[in-house]
C-alpha cells in the first residue's frame, strides 16, 4: 500500500487532476455475498476453529445512512445478543481501508472472544462503497456510516456508559472523530490499533515531500489533532515494523497528544500495520482488551 501511495504522488506531481483520495479507499465491492467462515480470500489474520462464533450470534444486516439527504443501504455485522443490548457492553469495530467485512472478520470473531465468548457484542460496519455498501466512499461518508451503526445501537438500548470504539487504521479516523465530537452516543472508551495521525503525514512519510495534504487530497483527516479533545480512556497499540504507517511518526503522535483522564500504549515489537493480534499472542492480546474494557 505504501508502494502504491508513493507512485501516485509521483503521479500527482506531473498530473494534477489525480487524487490520494482513491487510494486510501481500497475497497472491493466486487463480491456479491458476504462468506464470512467460508471466505478463502487474504484475510488480515487467520484464526482456529476455537474462537468461532455460533451462527445463531451472527447477524448480518443493513442499515440506511443518511448523507446530506444521500441514503445509502450499509452492510453490517452483529456479533452477539440482540436482546442483550440493553445490559451489555459493546464494542463498535472500525475497520481498515482494504476489500471488505470478509477480509476482517477473523479479527470481528476474535474480538467477539475477549473476556470469555460473547462476554461483549461486537458491531462491525460496512463503510459505503466497501463490500456491497452502496456509495461512494468518503470521509464524512464513514462519520455519518458509523454514526448509524450508534443510533441503530441507541434504538436497542445502548447507553453511553456501554460503548466501547475500536478503529483500526483507516477506522481511527470515524473512531477518534465520533469520541472527540460525539453526535447519536458517547463511547466511554476509545481503542486505536495502528491509526495514523493525519493525511499530511502519511503523504510525507511515503513520499519524503513536505505538502499540504490537499494538495493531494479532499481528506480532512487529523486524528492528532482530534484526539486533544479526547477525555474517554485511550487505549492505543501499534506494531514497530508497520512500514504503512510508522509509529513515529502516525502512532506516537496521538499517543503524545492524548491528554485525558487515562491512557495506555503497547508497542508490539515486530509487529507490522495487520498483524498485531497475532504477534501478541491471541490470548495476550484478548486479556489486554478485556482489562482496558473492564477498567473502572
Amino acid at each position: 500500500m505504501k508502494r502504491l501511495i508513493y507512485i501516485a504522488i509521483l503521479g500527482l506531481t506531473s498530473m494534477s487532476c489525480l487524487r490520494l483520495d482513491s487510494f486510501l479507499y481500497n475497497s472491493d465491492t466486487s463480491i456479491s455475498e458476504y462468506l464470512l467462515d467460508d471466505f478463502d480470500g487474504e484475510t488480515e489474520i487467520q484464526v482456529s476453529d476455537e474462537y468461532d462464533i455460533a451462527d445463531s450470534l451472527v447477524h448480518l444486516f443493513t442499515l440506511n445512512s443518511n448523507l446530506d439527504g444521500d441514503i445509502a443501504s450499509i452492510y453490517t455485522i452483529y456479533v452477539g445478543d440482540i436482546g442483550r443490548i440493553s445490559s451489555d457492553t459493546v464494542i463498535l469495530y472500525l475497520h481498515g481501508n482494504a476489500d471488505h467485512l470478509d477480509r476482517y472478520w477473523p479479527r470481528i470473531k476474535l474480538l467477539a472472544n475477549t473476556g470469555h465468548k460473547n462476554r461483549f457484542g461486537v458491531f462491525a460496519v460496512e463503510y459505503r462503497g466497501f463490500g456491497l455498501s452502496e456509495g461512494t466512499p468518503t470521509e464524512e461518508g464513514m462519520y455519518v456510516d458509523a454514526d448509524a451503526a450508534m443510533k441503530w445501537l441507541k434504538e436497542q438500548g445502548l447507553t453511553d456508559d456501554r460503548l466501547v470504539v475500536y478503529g483500526f487504521s483507516l477506522g481511527s479516523a470515524p473512531a477518534t472523530e465520533l469520541t472527540a465530537n460525539a453526535r447519536t452516543l458517547q463511547p466511554s472508551k476509545l481503542m486505536l490499533e495502528n491509526p495514523f495521525a493525519s493525511d499530511e503525514v502519511m503523504v510525507e512519510d511515503a513520499s519524503g515531500l513536505t505538502l499540504p495534504g490537499s494538495y493531494f487530497s479532499d481528506l480532512e483527516i487529523d486524528n492528532g489533532d482530534e484526539i486533544q479533545k479526547i477525555e474517554e480512556p485511550f487505549f492505543w497499540m501499534h506494531g514497530t515494523s508497520d512500514a504503512f504507517l510508522q509509529i513515529g511518526t502516525h502512532g506516537e503522535t496521538i499517543f503524545k497528544n492524548y491528554n485525558g483522564s487515562y491512557k495506555e500504549a503497547h508497542r508490539i515489537e515486530g509487529a507490522t500495520h495487520t498483524n498485531v493480534p497475532f504477534v501478541m499472542g491471541y490470548e495476550t492480546y484478548l486479556d489486554a482488551v478485556e482489562k482496558f474494557i473492564t477498567r473502572p
